[in-house]
């Protein structure tokens, strides 16, 4: 069946008579993703690149709109799915500023060590992908047997690998279970000694530098117009960072600096990141020293308009049970209105605009998600270089599929 209008790239024909256009992907190990890259190339140099990323069909946005506030919680996990913990509590955070509700001292402390502890794993994936395709295999060993204890750390908490669902409206599912800080210590000091010897391997690295150095450059001024955010921007020597400019959790109480770069290269994204991760440590030591001397007392609001009653008194005490059934069924009734939040995920920007026309599922679901704006100027990254570059500039955008969902 021939489609009436059907979807083509932005250009079929070549600009000259000694190009030629190829078809690079959808592949996921080269472009993280489902990606079609559709690129015209002079030998083998890239002159113009169209970026197809619409292949994942979910509908996450519209699918939202048919469950409760509560039952989204599991689908914004899988956004960015490196990272899902910050999901999590950028969209409980838009639902409570909705219904007016203010966390508890020790949600705050978990929240922010655990959207930090998640921001380091979520960097290991990315510099450890992009140099396991530049050939550094033993870099890239050392980052993912960091990245692999923390996710069976975090598992040791949520109950979950990868899609955590651990945020709830109103606070967190459950508490930290004995000995949980005493080995996120233990972590944190393997991260000391590994990522100092992937320094000592890349950094001043002759193959690393001239693969990654003055390749796929973005000036400042093009960041900021299309839309860049995160390490991206920062790379550029803008210091954004909605942790320091617009403060949200306990950011305000903690002492860091935002990493920026010089050039905004292939080199200046490692960088930035790779700093990010060292920043996030030093956060991460002091929230533990915050949730001892501040952060007692329970992880969830007492209030019945989200929470969900204790068992014992759910299978004790009728108003309780009532109380239960209603929040799980018809889901939380939230005030009419519309509010949007932003936190600063791994990649960028992360926000989420809500609309509520007062009943228990939302009216409107929208995600900024920054790799889908990312993805709309990716093609400056790429025209201009080389074929083999492709690829560890994709690594260092970090593009993630499941945020392109549309």
């Amino acid at each position: 069946m021939k489609l009436a209008n059907p979807i083509r790239p932005a250009f079929t024909t070549t600009s000259r008579d000694d190009t030629t256009i190829v078809n690079i992907g959808p592949s996921h190990p080269a472009t993280h993703g489902t990606i079609q890259i559709v690129a015209e190339l002079d030998g083998e140099r890239v002159l113009r690149a169209d970026i197809h990323c619409g292949y994942l069909h979910r509908g996450f946005e519209k699918e939202c709109e048919a469950h409760t506030w509560h039952n989204l919680i599991p689908y914004v996990d899988r956004l960015n799915y490196c990272s899902a913990l910050i999901n999590n509590f950028a969209y409980c955070d838009a639902v409570e500023t909705l219904m007016g509700v203010q966390i508890t001292p020790r949600a705050k402390y978990l929240r922010t060590l655990l959207a930090e502890y998640s921001r380091v794993a979520d960097h290991l994936t990315c510099v450890a992908a992009a140099l396991m395709e530049l050939g550094a295999m033993t870099a890239f060993l050392y980052l993912v047997m960091l990245r692999d204890y923390i996710y069976e750390h975090l598992a040791d908490l949520t109950g979950a690998r990868l899609t955590y669902s651990y945020g709830r409206i109103g606070g967190l599912a459950r508490d930290l279970p004995d000995g949980w800080l005493k080995r996120l210590e233990e972590i944190l000091g393997e991260y000391d000694e590994f990522v100092g010897r992937v320094h000592g391997l890349v950094d001043r690295n002759r193959i690393f530098i001239d693969r990654m150095r003055d390749v796929a450059v973005l000036s400042t001024a093009d960041a900021v117009n299309w839309g860049y955010t995160g390490p991206i921007l920062r790379s550029t020597g803008v210091p954004r960072d909605l942790r320091k400019d617009t403060p949200y959790l306990a950011y305000p109480e903690l002492d860091f600096e935002v990493p920026t770069g010089i050039k905004g290269d292939n080199y200046d994204r490692y960088y930035v990141r790779m700093r990010e991760m060292d920043e996030s440590v030093h956060m991460i030591r002091q929230l533990v020293d915050l949730l001892h001397e501040k952060g007692g007392g329970p992880i969830n609001v007492d209030d019945r308009r989200c929470v969900l009653p204790a068992k014992p008194l759910v299978y004790g005490e009728i108003e309780s049970l009532i109380n239960h059934f209603k929040l799980v069924m018809e889901g939380p009734q939230v005030p009419a209105g519309d509010v949007y939040v932003a936190h600063e995920g791994a990649n960028g920007e992360l926000g989420f605009y809500l609309v509520s026309d007062g009943s228990g599922t939302p009216y409107k679901v929208h995600c900024r998600a920054p790799s889908f704006v990312h993805m709309g100027g990716a093609h400056r990254l790429l025209e201009g270089y080389q074929l083999a570059d492709i690829v560890p500039t994709f690594g260092s955008i970090n593009m993630i599929g499941g945020e392109c969902d549309r």
